[in-house]
């Protein structure tokens, strides 16, 4: 069943059923969840524009209840939501999601209830009022309905109906179509029922959250050129993520798309003087990290200078004494090993794992190092993103070395220098050219966990998102994402917005 309008509805039927996989076991899940059709789609589109603008939808105030409602509702609920994620997804339940992720998620639902209470001159909303021309400006939501699209990797955090994107959206004003993600269905499911439960109570429009499970991909595309889409927010693969942003434009629909990052870390001459053996454990530890598949795993890893095989070492046996860690799929697996088939056919050689194990999705740590000539040589290959417990260690002969792979980047989501004693120099010749190749630059910490603050980052140029001035984490900063500029020109103070009079 799907989200319809508030209520639990069949779909049309015709385009089959999935059913999710134990990742752990590679056993099918009993419970059979449907592939929409664009009819079901076309119905949740056109719901939606009646949520668009609606009295209850224009109140700040009850848009802020709604969240805090979920928010309370899905902790009620937490030990159930949490171990179905586990299920689905092989992701360990204690501390990852009960307590980290979901925590996680109940706190982006209530930073953006505050955001969306927030009317006053510093708050997301921006507002201007020029008494001297009469114009006035702010910003308020779309006009039509965001379409959120979830990864795979945060099945709550980041979901399509709980995550930062949904958040967000929902705060700015905007109804909300969540698509799940066919891994983790019965987690969404969840998710979703709490939601129309914390809406039905805040009286908002029943349209202003609808979620669906599955669709084809090319009825997914259509949806968002359909007139009451007016966004696209989406986390995922660069492949998919391009697709999106190819129907968005076509449409003229903004998207905004986190794809793929390498997050490389450049340890410097200082640092790996110093502690190579604490920078290697450090690395290696973010890599195995929800077994690689954090969008903020350090794929790579550049040492600059002097004997740098300590640092090697150090991580080669962090990854040995670990099990095998649990990827999604068997499909990731397979992907996994055919990136690493392909690198070392490139030129790089395997210290450690590279294979695929069982029971399930299983794949052991793996470590492969080249030097940093052979790495410029076959940069396509051995620079791909690899998602899984992977890394990649190149060696390079001095900082010149590094600069020039510092200037082959593509654009991350994050970018790491550990210095230690006389790097400065260093650090600065390479921060000029980093500066604008990511959208967060640490020095001497790794960069897998992302704080939900204001402050945060977490965004980057093409390829990881599809636009440098944006970031998918933090409140009220995410919120302009689903936003647009509204400005008001000699309009009577009456007709105004409150915090414009």
């Amino acid at each position: 069943m799907i989200l319809s309008e508030g209520v639990w509805t069949e779909v049309d039927g015709g385009n089959g059923t999935f059913q999710a996989v134990d990742p752990s076991t590679g056993e099918r899940i009993e419970t059979a969840y449907p592939v929409c059709s664009w009819a079901d789609l076309d119905r949740m589109a056109v719901a939606s524009a009646a949520a668009v603008g609606h009295p209850a939808n224009r109140d700040p105030e009850r848009i802020a209840r709604f969240l805090e409602a979920y928010a309370d509702r899905l902790d009620t609920r937490r030990e159930a939501i949490a171990t179905m994620a586990h299920r689905e997804t092989g992701l360990p339940l204690e501390p990852r999601l009960r307590v980290i992720e979901f925590d996680r998620m109940l706190g982006q639902l209530r930073q953006a209830a505050v955001a969306a209470r927030d009317v006053g001159p510093d708050s997301w909303r921006t507002p201007i009022i020029d008494e001297a021309t009469g114009i006035h400006s702010d910003r308020g939501p779309l006009g039509g309905a965001v379409l959120v699209i979830g990864p795979n990797n945060f099945p709550l955090a980041f979901h399509g109906v709980s995550g930062g994107d949904f958040a967000s959206a929902i705060a700015a004003g905007n109804p909300v179509i969540a698509k799940g993600h066919p891994l983790h269905p019965g987690t969404g499911a969840m998710l979703a029922a709490c939601a129309a439960e914390a809406a039905a109570d805040a009286e908002l429009h029943p349209a202003t959250v609808q979620f669906f499970h599955h669709c084809d991909p090319e009825d997914g595309l259509r949806l968002i050129a359909h007139p009451t889409i007016a966004a696209v927010g989406f986390t995922g693969s660069r492949a998919a993520g391009l697709a999106l942003k190819a129907a968005a434009d076509a449409a003229g629909k903004p998207s905004f798309l986190e794809m793929s990052s390498v997050n490389p870390v450049f340890a410097l001459p200082g640092a790996v003087t110093g502690d190579a053996a604490g920078i290697g454990e450090a690395w290696a530890g973010s890599i195995l990290m929800g077994a690689g598949q954090f969008c903020t795993k350090p794929g790579i890893l550049i040492a600059v200078g002097g004997d740098s095989r300590p640092l090697l070492d150090a991580a080669i046996a962090t990854c040995e004494s670990a099990a095998a860690g649990i990827l999604f799929s068997a499909e990731a697996t397979r992907e996994l090993e055919s990136g690493i088939t392909a690198m070392i056919e490139a030129g790089a050689d395997v210290h450690c794992g590279g294979n695929a194990a069982s029971p399930g999705s299983r794949f052991e740590p793996t470590l492969l190092s080249v030097d940093a000539s052979r790495f410029l040589e076959r940069f396509e290959v051995l620079a791909a993103e690899r998602f899984g417990p992977v890394g990649l260690f190149v060696a390079a002969s001095d900082v010149d070395e590094a600069i020039t792979i510092a200037g082959r980047l593509e654009g991350q989501l994050t970018v790491t220098m550990y210095t230690g004693d006389g790097d400065d120099d260093a650090w600065d010749r390479l921060a000029a050219v980093l500066r604008s190749r990511c959208g967060r630059l640490l020095e001497n910490k790794m960069p897998t966990g992302v704080a939900v603050v204001p402050s945060m980052v977490h965004g980057g140029p093409y390829p990881a998102t599809g636009h440098p001035g944006f970031t998918a984490v933090g409140m009220p900063t995410s919120i302009g994402r689903f936003s647009m500029a509204r400005c008001w020109d000699g309009v009577a103070n009456a007709r105004l917005p409150e915090w414009l009079r």
